[in-house]
C-alpha cells in the first residue's frame, strides 16, 4: 500500500471506533463527503486492503511490449554500449535510435531500461561549491574561447585540439579541429566566427601565451602592457580580451567541452572519421547545426551586439603576424633565420638602420613594410659559417719535429767537445769525420 492509502486507513479506523465523525474524516483525507462515505463502507466490509488501488502490482496499460523492449536493449548493447566513458547516455542513445535505427523511445523510459540491464549507471563525481555567474543579456556581448585536448578520434587518428567558441548569452557554438592550440588555430576559429556572426564585443579566454601573457620585469619597469600576436589581431578588430583566473570562471565553454567529449566522440566513431579535415567537415555540416538547434538558449534581450563583419580583403589584413626588425648596413633584414635583401627604390626609400615590420600570413606569404608601405625585397642565402675544428683534430694535424738519433751531435756529451771548444785549440780529424758522418 502507498503512504496515502495507509493514512486513509488510520483515519477510517478512528471513524469505525467512533473517535471521529465521517464529516471530519473527509476533511482530513481531502475528499468529498460522498467519496469518504464509499471508502468507509469498503473499509468496514473488507478492511484496510479494500483501500488499496485495484491496479497496484499490475502492468501498466501503456507499457511497451516486451519484444520491443528486448529489441531496443539489443541495439543499445550492440551499438551504443561499452566501457564507462565510451557508452552512450540514455538521451544520446534515444536520439540515435530515432535517427539511425528508426526506433522511437522516450529517453526516460530508456534510462530505466538501461539501468535495470546494467547498461547505464548513476555514478557522479563530487564537485566543489561555486556560485553561478549569470549569462550576459545580449548575443555578441561576450564570447568564451578555449581549446580542449582530447583523443577525439580515439585510436583511429591522431590526438587533436578542439578550438571552441561559445556565446555567453545564447550558447551558440562554433568549433574547429586542429593539432595544437596555436595562434593560427585561435585565429582560424575567430575568423570563422566573424564571418558567420560578426565581430563580438569581447572574448573570455585563459592565461595562455597564445591569448594573454604577463609582463616581464623590463616591461613592468617601462610600464609597457604586453600584447600577443593574437591580441594584436583582436585590437585591429576592436575586440577586448578578458583573461579568466580559473577554469571555472569560463564554465560555459568548459561544460561545452564536456558535452563534445561525450557526444562528438561517439558520433565521429559512428561515422568512422579518421582525420582532422574529415572532422571539420562533419562539424560544419552536421554536428554543429544539430548541436546549436538542441542546446541554444533564448537571450534575455533581443538586441545583437555583433558588429558587421568586414570584407574579405580587410579580414586578410587583420589575420597576420607582425614582427619588428632593423635593416642592416648592407640593407639586409634577418627574420626567422632567413635573409631578405631590400632592393633600391625610387619611392618610399628604406634607409639602413631603419625600423621595418615583417608581416607573415598563415600560408607563408611575407611582406616587409617601412612606415606602413611595402618595400621590394628578395631572399638571399645566409652567410656560410666556417667549419668548426675540433681540438683533437687540430692537435692531430700538427706535425711533430723529428727526434734526433742517438749518435747525433746534439746528444753528445759536452765534455767531449772541450778540447776543440777552447779558442786556438785544433779540432781532431777523427772528431770532424765523426760529426760530419
Amino acid at each position: 500500500m502507498s503512504s496515502k492509502e495507509l493514512r486513509r486507513a488510520g483515519i477510517l479506523a478512528r471513524v469505525k471506533s467512533g473517535e471521529l465523525k465521517l464529516v471530519n474524516a473527509a476533511v482530513m483525507m481531502g475528499l468529498s463527503y460522498r467519496q469518504s462515505k464509499r471508502l468507509a463502507k469498503r473499509y468496514r466490509e473488507v478492511g484496510a486492503k479494500g483501500l488499496k488501488h485495484g491496479s497496484a502490482g499490475r502492468e501498466s496499460n501503456r507499457r511497451k511490449p516486451r519484444k520491443f523492449r528486448e529489441r531496443v536493449l539489443r541495439i543499445v548493447g550492440k551499438k551504443y554500449s561499452g566501457e564507462e566513458g565510451e557508452r552512450f547516455g540514455p538521451t544520446l542513445a534515444a536520439e540515435h535510435l530515432a535517427s539511425d535505427d528508426q526506433v522511437e523511445v522516450n529517453a526516460q523510459t530508456l534510462r530505466r531500461w538501461m539501468l535495470s540491464e546494467g547498461l547505464w549507471s548513476r555514478a557522479r563525481k563530487g564537485r566543489l561549491h561555486r556560485k553561478r555567474r549569470e549569462r550576459k543579456e545580449h548575443v555578441g556581448e561576450l564570447v568564451q574561447m578555449d581549446g580542449s585536448f582530447h583523443p577525439w578520434l580515439e585510436e583511429r587518428g591522431p590526438r587533436g585540439c578542439l578550438m571552441n567558441m561559445v556565446d555567453d548569452a545564447s550558447g551558440d557554438t562554433l568549433a574547429r579541429m586542429g593539432s595544437e592550440e596555436t595562434i593560427w588555430a585561435a585565429a582560424g576559429v575567430l575568423r570563422a566566427w566573424v564571418k558567420k556572426y560578426g565581430i563580438p564585443v569581447a572574448l573570455y579566454t585563459d592565461w595562455k601565451n597564445v591569448y594573454v601573457r604577463e609582463a616581464s620585469t623590463k616591461e613592468q619597469l617601462q610600464g609597457v602592457v604586453p600584447v600577443t600576436q593574437f591580441g594584436q589581431m583582436c585590437q585591429r578588430l576592436g575586440i577586448g580580451i578578458i583573461a579568466a583566473n580559473t577554469p571555472q570562471a569560463k564554465g560555459r565553454v568548459e561544460r561545452n567541452h564536456g558535452t563534445h567529449q561525450d557526444r562528438l566522440v561517439k558520433k565521429m566513431r559512428l561515422q568512422n572519421i579518421k582525420t582532422h579535415a574529415e572532422a571539420n567537415r562533419f562539424l560544419e555540416k552536421t554536428y554543429l547545426p544539430e548541436h546549436n538547434r538542441r542546446f541554444r538558449r533564448t537571450p534575455a534581450q533581443p538586441e545583437d551586439y555583433h558588429r558587421a563583419a568586414p570584407r574579405a580583403v580587410e579580414l586578410e589584413e587583420v589575420f597576420h603576424l607582425q614582427t619588428g626588425r632593423v635593416i642592416g648596413n648592407d640593407w639586409v633584414v634577418r627574420h626567422d633565420n632567413r635573409y631578405f635583401q631590400v632592393q633600391a627604390q625610387a619611392r618610399h626609400y628604406a634607409p639602413a638602420k631603419g625600423k621595418v615590420t615583417v608581416c607573415e600570413w598563415e600560408d607563408g606569404r611575407l611582406q616587409i613594410r617601412y612606415r606602413g608601405r611595402a618595400v621590394v625585397w628578395e631572399e638571399i642565402p645566409g652567410p656560410v659559417p666556417a667549419p668548426a675544428v675540433r681540438p683533437r683534430e687540430a692537435t692531430a694535424k700538427k706535425q711533430k719535429p723529428p727526434t734526433p738519433k742517438t749518435d747525433h751531435p746534439w746528444r753528445q756529451d759536452y765534455r767531449k767537445m772541450r778540447p776543440w771548444s777552447k779558442p786556438g785549440t785544433p779540432t781532431p780529424v777523427s772528431v770532424i769525420h765523426e760529426i760530419s758522418g
